[in-house]
């Protein structure tokens, strides 16, 4: 008897949907298919519509239709990465003319791809605060926009949209409106229930969550920006090969346990960091002082996620000091993975946006807070921050 998974709650869907045993062995894991093409029965003649991978491919099926359950969406396209994913979301529904408005805190791998990428080809770009919703009104009121991007918690700053408020705005006005959801991810926070009209992934962090893949992915309710979206997918070969979807589809299966351990890290890391003398501010939408905390509880489900910034009061050389002398926490790029990470984003993740109305203060670190044990990561955070004295 087939289950109706969408009854079910998320961590029942994460390990199910798209999941049927194996019809042939029984096998519970579905198989991963390392194949680049398919036999046909005769010319034309496809099994199950597969013909070639990279147009097709049951793995990656599988983890298109779990995620799509998780996120609570009809469609989910999984990409080779997020950029990937981002890309073709854009250059299928956009046209040279159209703008975009932009949050001024964002991923530099966004703004690069955007101004570098998009701008010369005649896509119109303007950068604002998206947590300000009056700032997000009068940009409306001032131009035409196909889409408002937003990231919430934003990177590397934490801030906080409201997203029910933001898509209800941009509708009003006849622009659509994408939520870049990594940093929550679908465990705590689903943009489509609060009206977004698409949703983007770097399956890289938590959805992936143990830093061995690369990927992305877009969640869409509309069928016929799907199919747009899935045209140029395959015209442009943008698509991750089977093995990362099955890595993708494994650490699905574990997403709302490690999420959760992740937030319950960061809230104690937040808490403990904040008030020390050698710390100016510490940005965590879980603590009651960050301005965006009301609309992150409200919108927020199980946590706040697992992304903790501070900024140093002795200035970006005792931000480096810092972020070379962890000793759990290893100084690297990326998040979401189950071991903790530091980086300086001024030189590191977001140098690309470096003299831009984007450009991150050069005293802040961002910590990708783990699932390791918290006492650990708090001592090990304190003699850190010992040796910048």
């Amino acid at each position: 008897m087939s289950i109706d998974f969408t009854a079910t709650q998320l961590a029942t869907r994460a390990i199910h949907a798209g999941q049927e045993p194996d019809p042939i062995t029984g096998a519970v894991v579905p198989p991963l298919y390392l194949t680049s093409t398919y036999k046909q029965d005769g010319v034309g003649q496809l099994r199950h519509g597969y013909d070639y991978t990279r147009s097709v491919n049951p793995t990656r099926d599988s983890f298109d239709t779990q995620l799509a359950a998780i996120e609570g969406g009809k469609y989910a396209l999984a990409f080779s990465s997020g950029l990937a994913a981002i890309d073709v979301l854009l250059r299928s529904t956009l046209k040279p003319g159209d703008r975009v408005l932009l949050g001024n805190d964002v991923y530099g791998g966004t703004y690069r791809l955007l101004s570098k990428v998009f701008v010369p080809w005649g896509i119109g770009l303007d950068v604002v605060d998206i947590s300000n919703y009056q700032a997000v009104s009068e940009a409306l009121e001032g131009a035409d926009y196909a889409y408002i991007w937003v990231e919430t918690p934003s990177n590397p700053m934490l801030r906080i949209t409201d997203i029910e408020a933001t898509a209800e705005l941009a509708h009003r006005h006849g622009t659509k409106i994408v939520v870049d959801n990594t940093f929550a991810s679908p465990v705590l926070q689903h943009p489509l229930e609060l009206g977004a009209d698409a949703v983007v992934y770097s399956t890289t962090k938590y959805i992936g969550g143990h830093s061995d893949v690369v990927g992305g992915a877009v969640v869409l309710n509309d069928e016929d920006v799907c199919d747009q979206v899935a045209f140029l997918q395959n015209s442009a070969g943008a698509v991750p090969g089977a093995f990362d979807s099955w890595l993708q589809t494994r650490g699905l299966k574990t997403l709302e346990l490690r999420v959760k351990r992740h937030s319950a890290n960061a809230l104690a890391v937040a808490e403990h960091l904040t008030g020390l003398p050698e710390v100016e501010k510490v940005l965590y939408p879980g603590l009651e002082s960050h301005p965006g905390h009301e609309i992150a509880a409200r919108q927020m489900h199980g946590g706040f996620g697992g992304v903790v910034s501070v900024q140093l009061a002795g200035g970006r050389e005792a931000a480096l000091k810092f972020a070379e002398s962890t000793e759990i926490f290893t100084l690297a790029e990326s998040l979401g993975g189950v071991e903790s990470l530091i980086e300086h984003p001024a030189a590191m993740t977001h140098a690309s946006v470096a003299g831009t109305t984007l450009q991150v203060p050069d005293n802040l670190i961002r910590l990708s807070v783990g699932i390791e044990n918290v006492d650990d990561l708090i001592a090990d955070l304190d003699q850190a921050l010992e040796r910048t004295k």
